[in-house]
């Protein structure tokens, strides 16, 4: 074959490849088997290795893979990745369509409607019509970059063409695993002996997150996507904008429908509430948006979430099984929520464990004994929420659940506020999850903004009594030391009710066996999820023979903890959990009484705090045994980072560490206003409820958690610490001084892309010029400085209201005047 009948060959194998894969991942069918669709691009790739210069960066052949990622690199989305709010009934649904025309003060809007995939969101980012980039959502700020990953996904568009294709735009969809791709590998891996994958969206997930990008490829992703962002689009509705992006050839779910009213918007849901099962993933609602792009700018958003969508979740399925035990969770309010503990069982496609029991009332409502086999359902929560008991099966002589009385996290006699549900632990000064919360926010990237301090190094520094409060954080620098070693997260580990310490079985059996990675583990304990505790375990030291990893030596450290555990059948049960306790006497049985390190492992919260109780002189094996059982530590690396951070944060103007300590009911932006009105922290203690009220923006609820705040002598003794420790409580004259008063008292709106600013920096630019912006046209407009592609309709609307536009060359020459 000479070089020009190879063009034509490579030309002709191209067409035929990218035409089977659209019938395979965008009309799901197909006309070749994968053998025969192999041979093809075998043949594609040879030729183009032979002739380099006909390799095409677009060919599909580059859709094999082959990058290898050691790491995932963390970068920051540009548009912000949203949080849909959830509405699980019509009356729901319909109080957030009156919400949308009393926003609007009108009826003139129409909805998108589509369907609510379980996948993995990702974002794409095309330049000059080529992928630059693919991240996941992450914490919907920042994400990962899987690029490289992302490239293998057949139906995704490596480039773009056509016309008026913007210079840079993100589109952005749901990622998942085919249902019939997810039987035929768990059909692979059962053939092979390989513990199966749970469910499709994780797969999707793990996959995408593999770091090997030709394992990727053949796992056959597929992608829906659902929005267009960037500037100067050309485009005033969603709808106008998915049929753009089908346009380019991006893969668009033909679910989707446009809703003139509410009543549409039902009929919609009711046609795929049973339609929805044949498609080629699991879906579990409707997301319904504001087509208009102007409205949505109008509704604008809550502090989480747009005003201008939300999704319904269909109603779940429900399934029997056993009741084992109840834990209680503590949350950061002090609120108590009962959790049940289940005998596994499948539901909508999943393996539940776990269910929600909301309050003392809910468990006296469903009259639970301790055994019961209870209805368990799926809804919206978190976890699935119990909804009846089985009379007919109870076993006799069990005892109705007897809710706890003191704290489980602190050992504080609980409260009970009348007409409340909940059951709290008043305890808020010491009480560790309820200090977390504080912390937490304390630390946030909007308050003193030091991110080395996440929740888990949180958690761990507090159960560990290294902090109590938030000043606390700055006296970390003189414990260095004793940091070092420390058990990082608490994932790991669950606290029964009684507080006796649990770990995950995953984590014993690591400990526990030799030879035997933590993944093979966690891959036997998902394929044998739905098998109860006993029969796990038996069946883990099967597949330790098939392993063949000392087999002798594990499977009898897997007897030891069968019978361990039958030695002491009056421990709760926990599904997916062992106590501590039992573990650590398999290591420690000669050297300490059982009693002793049961009671050590009710008044610790790691494996760490309990061998350090127990002060016991350790041989270096089995040191290490037990170090296998730890989470991972703090490190040299991670605490000169952290307290770097922690420094840094010194420098944090006041109004940042007036919004950090926590006064109820003081958000950012009051914060602000509160810190430029009385200049300092003493001003503001001191401030009459008159003086405060004074202020606009300022109402009795706010003043009564002002004075309350700084009547608590703890509260004052931890602002003295902080002030003693340099955290500015006062604010700084240079930032307190506008750059001038050329914008005092003007209102100002930019549309548009400007050359001068971007889109924060317009906004801070204005304020610090003395004029205030305002993020939507209103008739209280000033005027609005009018950028490249500004929308017609905002336009127009400006126009109506008779709102001034000046280009940005008239506003920066009203600065310099």
């Amino acid at each position: 074959m000479n070089h020009q009948q190879a063009a034509k060959r490579i030309a002709e194998l191209s067409q035929q490849i990218n035409y089977h894969n659209h019938l395979y991942y965008q009309e799901s069918r197909i006309e070749i088997s994968d053998y025969e669709f192999d041979q093809l691009l075998e043949e594609l790739i040879r030729l183009e290795t032979e002739y380099p210069d006909l390799l095409d960066p677009d060919s599909p052949s580059q859709r094999v893979g082959g990058t290898i990622t050691k790491e995932f690199q963390t970068v920051a989305h540009e548009y912000r990745m949203l949080s849909l709010g959830n509405t699980y009934t019509i009356e729901e649904l319909k109080a957030f369509d009156e919400r949308v025309q009393k926003g609007l003060g009108h009826s003139d809007y129409e909805y998108f409607c589509e369907m609510k995939f379980d996948g993995v969101a990702i974002s794409l980012v095309y330049e000059n019509g080529k992928l630059t980039r693919a991240v996941t959502r992450g914490d919907g700020t920042k994400g990962d970059d899987v690029t490289a990953n992302v490239r293998t996904i057949r139906n995704i568009p490596l480039s773009v063409a056509g016309e008026n294709i913007p210079e840079k735009f993100e589109v952005r969809g749901e990622i998942f695993l085919p249902l019939k791709e997810f039987e035929k590998i768990n059909a692979e891996r059962a053939e092979k002996g390989d513990a199966l994958l749970a469910n499709p969206r994780n797969a999707a997930s793990g996959t995408l997150k593999m770091q090997d990008s030709s394992v990727v490829a053949k796992r056959r992703l597929n992608c829906y996507f659902y929005q267009l962002l960037g500037e100067n689009i050309g485009v005033e509705t969603h709808a106008e904008a998915i049929h753009l992006i089908e346009k380019w050839g991006f893969n668009v779910s033909q679910t989707y429908t446009k809703a003139s009213n509410v009543e549409e918007v039902l009929q919609y849901i009711e046609t795929w509430r049973e339609k929805r099962h044949t498609l080629p993933l699991d879906t579990d609602g409707v997301v319904l948006k504001i087509n208009n792009y102007e409205q949505r700018e109008e509704l604008g958003f809550t502090a989480k979430i747009p005003r201008w969508a939300i999704a319904y979740k269909y109603k779940a399925e429900s399934a029997e099984t056993e009741l084992l035990s109840i834990t209680y969770q503590v949350g950061r309010t002090g609120a108590i929520t009962p959790v049940a503990n289940l005998a596994p069982v499948s539901l909508a496609g999943t393996t539940v464990k776990r269910a929600s029991l909301h309050n003392a009332n809910e468990i006296e409502r469903l009259g639970i004994h301790e055994g019961d086999i209870v209805a368990v359902e799926k809804g919206g929560e978190i976890i699935p929420k119990i909804t009846a008991v089985n009379l007919q099966k109870r076993k006799a002589g069990m005892q109705p659940i007897q809710y706890i009385q003191t704290c489980p996290e602190c050992g504080t006699a609980l409260e009970r506020k009348e007409g409340e549900a909940k059951h709290f632990c008043p305890n808020a000064e010491s009480c560790p999850p309820q200090v977390l919360g504080r912390i937490e926010h304390f630390v946030s990237k909007r308050a003193m903004d030091i991110d080395s301090l996440g929740t888990e190094r949180i958690r761990a520094l507090i159960d560990q009594k290294f902090i109590s409060n938030y000043s606390d954080i700055y006296l970390l620098e003189t414990k260095e030391r004793e940091l070092l070693g420390l058990e990082m997260s608490q994932d790991q580990y669950e606290k029964e009710g009684s507080g006796l310490l649990y770990i995950k079985l995953e984590k014993a059996l690591f400990a526990l066996t030799e030879q035997i990675s933590f993944k093979q583990i966690q891959e036997y304990l998902e394929s044998a999820a739905e098998l109860p505790l006993n029969e796990t375990l038996r069946g883990f030291q099967e597949q330790i023979r098939k392993w063949k990893k000392k087999v002798p030596s594990n499977t009898g450290m897997v007897d030891y903890l069968i019978n361990s555990l039958k030695d002491h059948p009056e421990l709760p049960k926990l599904e997916d959990y062992i106590p501590v306790a039992v573990v650590l006497e398999i290591f420690l049985g000669r050297r300490v009484e059982f009693e002793r390190i049961l009671e050590a492992s009710k008044k610790e919260g790691t494996v760490h705090g309990i061998i350090l109780r127990l002060n016991l002189e350790l041989p270096d094996e089995l040191r290490e045994r037990i170090k296998k059982l730890k989470a991972n530590t703090f490190q040299e690396g991670v605490i000169s980072n952290m307290l770097e951070g922690i420094k840094a944060s010194k420098s944090q103007p006041f109004e940042k560490v007036l919004f950090a300590i926590g006064i109820r009911n003081i958000g950012e932006n009051t914060a602000q206003l509160l810190a430029r009105h009385f200049k300092t922290l003493d001003k503001l203690q001191e401030a009459t409820e008159e003086e405060l009220l004074e202020i606009n923006g300022v109402g009795g609820t706010l003043v009564q958690s002002i004075h309350e705040f700084f009547a608590n002598p703890e509260n004052q003794r931890i602002l003295q610490q902080l002030r003693d420790l340099g955290l500015k409580f006062e604010i700084d004259q240079a930032d307190q001084e506008p750059a001038s008063q050329s914008l005092a008292g003007k209102k100002i709106l930019a549309s548009g892309k400007l050359v001068n600013f971007k889109r924060d920096e317009i906004v801070d630019f204005v304020q610090a010029h003395g004029g205030q912006y305002i993020s939507s046209v209103s008739k209280n407009l000033d005027f609005i400085i009018e950028g490249e592609g500004m929308g017609p309709s905002k336009k127009d609307k400006a126009q109506k209201l008779g709102i001034p536009l000046i280009s940005e060359e008239e506003f920066l020459s009203m600065i310099q005047e």
